[in-house]
């Protein structure tokens, strides 16, 4: 099993339902620092099928790798803006954190994210907390007895997780990652975590491509998981929508997407 193992799981809370997560392209600049990373990226698979993509969209976009209550049937998203606060008192992954949140902004074509330096201004919130506190945070969050059974079932390094309204909009997003088990794996859990509390909240091992398997770890915005996050945003891909309406409009928003990819990072015809 992966070292990034997480809760991602659907609860049913007072007001409002809330889902929980634990050519060569163009990488930025600063990835290139980290050797593991640069040598997936110079080994990343580039190119995909229709099928391909459909298939690692419609398993990550609809249900949830450890559902609670609440329907996973359904399409859930942003619906606006999505401000990002950094929590925490390392400087370097706040920064870091930063360029990753820019980073992602620039590979979704209709995803207006940024950081924010206000807590009131962010609807996605950063805990960056040591790993020995980890599990003391997720406890306030969640209450003790859910945390032991975090801890219990998944033992995450890494945790995500979202509030939705009735309409599967997503409201707010918590994200907890912890900043000394080296560069790597924060990397790999703050790219994870945060593309997950947009929305794709199911992980699945049946494709290998994605960062949303257990069994995959990138460090970095590959291009697989770029086709599912502007699926996921297109305009035309709704809050709300079910299977067989996601699949009534993905052929032209496919289209679409694979333009958009394929010009973000210089691939070839």
């Amino acid at each position: 099993m992966c070292l990034l193992r997480r809760i991602l799981a659907i609860l049913v809370l007072a007001i409002a339902p809330a889902a929980i997560t634990p050519g060569f392209t163009t990488p930025p600049a600063w990835s290139g620092e980290n050797p593991s990373i640069a040598a997936r990226q110079r080994n990343e698979k580039r190119a995909f099928t229709d099928s391909e993509i459909t298939e690692g969209f419609m398993k990550t976009a609809f249900g949830a790798e450890y559902h609670l209550a609440g329907r996973v049937d359904r399409i859930r998203k942003y619906d606006g803006p999505i401000r990002v606060f950094a929590d925490g008192t390392r400087a370097d992954r706040k920064a870091q954190l930063a360029k990753i949140v820019g980073d992602i902004a620039a590979k979704i074509q209709h995803l207006d994210i940024a950081m924010t330096e206000t807590s009131e201004a962010a609807n996605v919130r950063v805990r960056l907390v040591r790993d020995r506190d980890l599990y003391r945070t997720i406890t306030t969050f969640y209450g003790s007895e859910r945390a032991k059974e975090i801890r219990s079932s998944l033992d995450p390094q890494c945790l995500s997780g979202f509030r939705k309204n009735d309409n599967f909009e997503i409201e707010h997003s918590d994200v907890i990652l912890t900043v000394d088990n080296g560069d790597f794996v924060f990397f790999d859990c703050a790219y994870e975590e945060l593309l997950q509390s947009l929305g794709p909240i199911n992980d699945t091992s049946s494709v290998p491509w994605t960062m949303f398997n257990d069994n995959v770890s990138m460090g970095y915005f590959d291009i697989y998981d770029q086709y599912i996050l502007n699926l996921l945003y297109d305009p035309r891909i709704k809050a709300g929508m079910t299977v067989q309406e996601v699949k009534a409009v993905l052929p032209d928003v496919l289209a679409d997407v694979r333009a958009w990819v394929k010009k973000v990072n210089h691939l070839p015809e």
